[in-house]
């Protein structure tokens, strides 16, 4: 039976399976990254809703896991040397996870630094740009009268599409043939920015027809809508 204890997340939050890793998160589109890689990798897991509403990512027992208080973070019991592990930033997860079984990601050298070089994509702009356009544009920001703001991101996010859009001509994933972490690092933020931020027309998303085909095969995978509820709302 793993031991927990030493970890303070597990006194707010307790494991029912011990043995599994802990997925602390909630369903945005950084937190289901991790929901939809644990359920494409079969790997045991169990979930606890952080709720980010509430402020929960906050608290003493959260921040003890990962101190910039940002889901999702993970536990892995059984990690590198059979020790407990302990992991925050989705990316950083996404690697682990593909890593420890040897799947979603080549094993060819080459490729598999490739693919890691789309996940910092990912991390760097689209996140960071998109999560910012949906503050200006359906949020708080929406009220402030210098539209500037909003425009710049309007036109980072559309320049972010079209360099996705290119690199998806002719290919069925990002890494050609293969569906890896850097499809799942990415279908969530895109299914966000056309759906919950509801910016589809501000951003001409008709017109990156490879986007949109990219993320009707992504969002017909079982595991990606299973995923996409995980933790549940609560």
């Amino acid at each position: 039976m793993s031991d927990l204890t030493p970890f303070p997340i597990a006194a707010r939050w307790p494991a029912q399976h011990p043995d599994r890793i802990q997925l602390y998160s909630f369903p945005t589109p950084n937190g289901v990254k991790v929901s939809i890689a644990l359920e494409e990798l079969d790997l045991p897991y169990e979930a606890h809703a952080i709720n980010i509403g509430k402020n929960e990512s906050w608290t003493p027992e959260f921040l003890s896991l990962n101190p910039n208080g940002k889901i999702p973070a993970i536990l892995d019991p059984n990690g590198p040397g059979g020790k407990p592990l302990a992991l925050f930033e989705s990316g950083a997860i996404l690697l682990y996870l593909a890593e420890k079984t040897g799947r979603l990601i080549p094993a060819d050298r080459a490729r598999h630094y490739e693919t890691i070089q789309w996940v910092f994509f990912q991390m760097a702009s689209v996140g960071p740009m998109f999560g910012q356009l949906g503050f200006f544009h359906k949020f708080a920001g929406r009220e402030i009268v210098d539209k500037r703001p909003l425009e710049r991101y309007r036109d980072e996010s559309r320049r972010l599409l079209g360099v996705l859009d290119k690199r998806l001509e002719g290919r069925k994933w990002i890494m050609d043939d293969d569906y890896t972490i850097a499809d799942i690092s990415m279908l969530g933020w895109v299914r966000n920015l056309i759906g919950f931020y509801d910016a589809g027309d501000l951003v001409g998303f008709k017109s990156f027809e490879n986007v949109g085909a990219w993320l009707e095969r992504g969002l017909a995978r079982p595991a990606v809508q299973a995923g996409l509820n995980i933790p549940a709302r609560g």
